[in-house]
């Protein structure tokens, strides 16, 4: 069986490869001595967080603090390894985002509950706000990724309004 097929919980009864990703394998390989459900939990949900990080072009360095933050109480890493865990799924976002995006998220819904879902719908909103400002960009990601998750557009905005001094719609500009 190969290691994506574990890590997903596929057997070898002729499962098909559909959720077979290179991002959450990648991930997950560096994770070996955390228990397979975790391993990929945190590969799924660091990967995701990178996702809107990402989502206006530019991962900067307070939402990678704040994902290295989430990544070590999550899975109780070190620093170092939240930090390699973090810079694996930066780096998968911004090689292969197009194409992985849904894929890994889709995945992630399979293999979590709807209270993981809400965690990490949650921390896409503190990752996003973690420079001071949640772009449009990043907003709508997020409403994406939410719907992704399986939330409708109310629960998704019931947690965006916690987050509305944040949303550049309603930041105040200099004149």
């Amino acid at each position: 069986m190969s290691l994506l097929k574990k890590f997903l919980g596929l057997g070898d009864e002729g499962g098909s490869d559909a959720g077979d990703t290179a991002t959450v394998r990648r991930i997950a390989a560096e994770l070996d001595r955390l228990p397979v459900e975790k391993a990929r939990y945190l590969a799924g949900f660091a990967y995701v967080l990178a996702r809107v990080a990402h989502a206006d072009l530019d991962i900067d360095d307070d939402e990678t603090t704040e994902m290295e933050r989430i990544a070590t109480q999550l899975a109780s890493l070190s620093s170092p390894e939240a930090a390699l865990v973090v810079q694996i799924a930066k780096s998968q976002a911004k090689l292969l985002g197009e194409t992985e995006n849904y894929v890994v998220t889709r995945e992630f819904r399979k293999y979590s509950t709807k209270e993981q879902r809400g965690e990490l719908l949650q921390c896409l909103f503190a990752v996003a706000a973690a420079n001071g400002t949640i772009s449009n960009v990043e907003s709508s990601e997020i409403s994406v990724i939410g719907e992704e998750l399986g939330f409708t557009r109310p629960e998704i905005n019931a947690v965006r309004s916690q987050y509305r001094d944040h949303l550049s719609e309603f930041q105040t500009r200099p004149e």
